[in-house]
């Protein structure tokens, strides 16, 4: 359970919070009605926003940016749709608040230019789909008109430029405003809002991760859903939306036709293909269409025709202003709807609406069948143009692309700040004690679970479950410390046996040994670890397997201790006999292990990998090694991995017989190797490792 103090401190954040924003939504309006009064052509509607984001950072000013919206479009619901262009302005200023550029003057002018780019440029481009692809009204389309009949540019550059410059000025006079009240705000009651601050920053993290943070995840999967399901809902709500709109352009096209319809018969329609414009009701008849094209925007062409096999003949065809109508009696040619609809139109039956785009456009037909006693006369028709609805689902599509970004916004802030406060936080305080905890000595142990103990997490949740387990593991390994100390004991003897069994040969040690066994020892631990990213051998790169090579790797030449040191430290070339002498330490190093295994008895991987090590360091890839002759992955995998540290140790490092070659020159010559003398997958890790070979060289070669 939390606390009474816990308790009081959440609910004084919260009512900080609330009265941040409502102050700061306050100060938006109060900004537009001051620009009303003065009848001034710009909005002064982000004061607020920018001065929330000095006080109290991303989550307060971003929601004061969206709520300001939302409010607003109570009384004018195009405020709506501009709810994402205020979380862009919301998300800037408090960016720049971090960075402190909003108190510097050339930062403050970065600022503001930012700030008319969201507001001016995204916002005209927002309005200009939002008003069917026109500029608006007011001012900023006079001035659009102007720039575009001065430069003869099109209008919506026009309108973008236009409305950056007005937005320009009006966000400096904004950012000016709430500059200034924030100066006049004392200090010491602005830290009461760090608190917002410190828990949605974008802390860079103190122990570098393989993956993404929990904040990152948190977002994604928030993002991703919230996303997923927008989708699915606009995708739904434009067919709604498209469905609906062909439905009534379907109704209208039905009523048109059917009037149409109601005005012909027999006789009539006989008398139109007969005498054609001459006669009189013909005349009259296009003049009823003319006025029946005139009371919708929709109509495109109104037609009648007689549909037959061999052609539709024109009964009437109204004119328009950019086409002249095909005279009664003309036939022509069916089209591929009145091909596939031909039985239907013969018999004169019901034909379905459809939908074509050809050479006259994007049209909706609606047919409606003239029939009396005998059958069919003829259809009337009327087909209506779909641009409209093209125009009017763009801007339906942005009006709720643009409110589901500023909810995704707003979202995404406060799961932010939600995964910090109530995941992140708690889990690094874990962390840390975790990381301190110590148990090597009864005091460190007793030390280790007050710490533990004084974190007292009441999250009432998983990370409550988490530290009563962390709880319940530290005492549980306080008290059980002291079979692991026995288990410590029995490894120590293991040790001691090879140290027994070492000790006589100490005196016979290359003087170079030490260094070398180190240096590769360190390289080894690189290229396994390198190898194990890399996925390669992974059914063999088991931890233990690892920790066994890297702690056996000092003991890979071994065997040198029984080449004597005149040999060892021989500054000039060898003889074929000294050479082969040489080459004996590995197989001798192989029966040196083998002895101590046989000493220490049971089965040691760490003794079994430093008798690989010792003996086959030296075979090559291509079978040209000794002692075995060993190719490909006949060699044990450990003595592979040491073959390619083995080698670059001894290039960079000085020998009595040589001077140290230079680390690039050494990488080179390793990977000219790649594939005769070493593994080609070996090779590739210990080139992806190269940044850290060369910080254990430059170590060694400070040393």
């Amino acid at each position: 359970m939390l606390s009474t103090r816990q308790h009081t401190g959440k609910r004084k954040t919260i009512l900080m919070f609330v009265g941040l924003v409502a102050a700061g939504i306050l100060l938006n309006i109060l900004g537009t009605k001051l620009n009303g009064l003065l009848g001034l052509p710009f909005y002064l509607d982000n004061t607020g926003t920018i001065l929330t984001a000095a006080v109290g950072g991303y989550l307060p000013c971003i929601a004061v940016g969206f709520f300001y919206n939302i409010i607003m479009g109570i009384s004018d619901t195009a405020t709506f749709y501009y709810c994402f262009i205020s979380v862009l302005i919301a998300w800037a200023a408090a960016f720049f608040d971090r960075k402190g550029y909003l108190y510097r003057l050339p930062h403050v002018l970065l600022a503001i230019t930012v700030f008319a780019v969201f507001g001016g440029v995204l916002g005209g481009a927002l309005t200009w789909f939002l008003n069917g692809m026109t500029p608006g009204e007011g001012i900023v389309a006079a001035w659009t008109e102007g720039l575009t009949r001065f430069t003869g540019m099109p209008l919506l550059p026009s309108s973008l430029i236009v409305n950056f410059l007005f937005d320009l000025a009006d966000k400096a006079i904004t950012t000016a405003i709430s500059l200034l009240l924030w100066r006049l705000i004392p200090r010491r009651f602005l830290t009461h809002f760090d608190v917002f601050k410190q828990n949605v920053a974008f802390r860079r993290p103190q122990k570098r991760r393989r993956g993404f943070s929990l904040r990152v995840k948190v977002l994604l999967t928030v993002g991703i859903s919230t996303t997923l399901v927008a989708v699915s809902a606009v995708l739904v709500c434009i067919v709604q939306y498209h469905s609906s709109t062909v439905d009534e352009y379907i109704i209208q096209g039905r009523e048109v036709s059917r009037l149409i319809a109601e005005q012909l018969d027999r006789a009539r329609v006989e008398k139109f293909i007969a005498d054609g414009e001459r006669s009189a009701e013909y005349a009259d008849m296009q003049q009823m269409l003319q006025s029946i094209n005139d009371s919708s925007g929709e109509i495109a062409f109104i037609y009648a025709y007689q549909i037959r096999p061999e052609g539709a003949r024109v009964v009437l065809d109204m004119d328009t202003e950019n086409l002249k109508g095909d005279k009664p009696g003309d036939v022509l040619p069916l089209d591929s709807v009145m091909q596939k609809n031909i039985k239907a139109f013969t018999a004169g039956e019901e034909v379905e609406p459809v939908i074509t785009t050809d050479e006259y456009g994007w049209l909706l037909t609606v047919y409606e069948p003239v029939n009396d006693e005998q059958g069919n006369i003829c259809y009337a028709a009327v087909d209506l143009s779909m641009d409209r609805l093209a125009s009017s689902e763009l801007s339906f599509l942005t009006r709720i692309i643009s409110m589901f970004l500023g909810f995704l916004s707003l979202i995404l802030i406060f799961s932010m700040w939600m995964a910090d406060h109530y995941i992140a936080e708690p889990i690094n305080r874990i962390t840390e004690v975790a990381g301190s905890l110590s148990y090597d000595t009864p005091e460190a142990r007793t030390e280790s679970i007050e710490r533990v103990r004084a974190l007292q997490m009441n999250t009432g949740d998983e990370i409550e479950n988490l530290y009563d387990a962390m709880v319940e593991q530290t005492e549980s390994t306080v008290h059980f410390i002291g079979e692991v100390e026995e288990k410590g004991e029995q490894i120590n003897r293991l040790q001691n046996g090879l140290i027994l069994v070492l000790a006589d040969l100490v005196e016979s040690r290359d003087r170079c040994t030490g260094d070398h066994v180190r240096k590769t020892a360190a390289y080894v631990h690189i290229i396994v670890r390198q190898m194990k990213r890399d996925g390669v051998y992974a059914d063999q790169l088991t931890e233990e397997f690892m920790q066994d090579v890297v702690n056996s790797a000092a003991l890979h030449d071994i065997g040198k201790i029984q080449v004597p040191d005149a040999l060892l430290n021989k500054p000039g070339k060898l003889t074929d006999e000294e050479f082969r002498k040489m080459q004996s330490h590995a197989a001798a190093g192989g029966e040196i292990i083998d002895k101590a295994i046989k000493t220490v008895g049971g089965d040691s991987g760490y003794l079994r990998e430093a008798k690989n090590l010792a003996a086959f360091h030296h075979e090559k890839w291509n079978g040209k090694g000794y002692p075995m002759g060993l190719a490909g992955e006949e060699i044990p995998l450990s003595a592979r991995i040491m073959a390619v540290a083995d080698v670059f140790d001894a290039l960079v490092s000085r020998r009595s017989y040589k001077e140290p070659f230079p680390v690039d020159k050494a990488i080179d010559i390793i990977r000219e190797e790649s594939g005769t003398h070493f593994d080609p997958q070996v090779v590739q890790s210990f080139l992806n490792a190269e940044d850290e070979i060369r910080r254990v060289a430059a170590e060694s070669s400070d040393d």
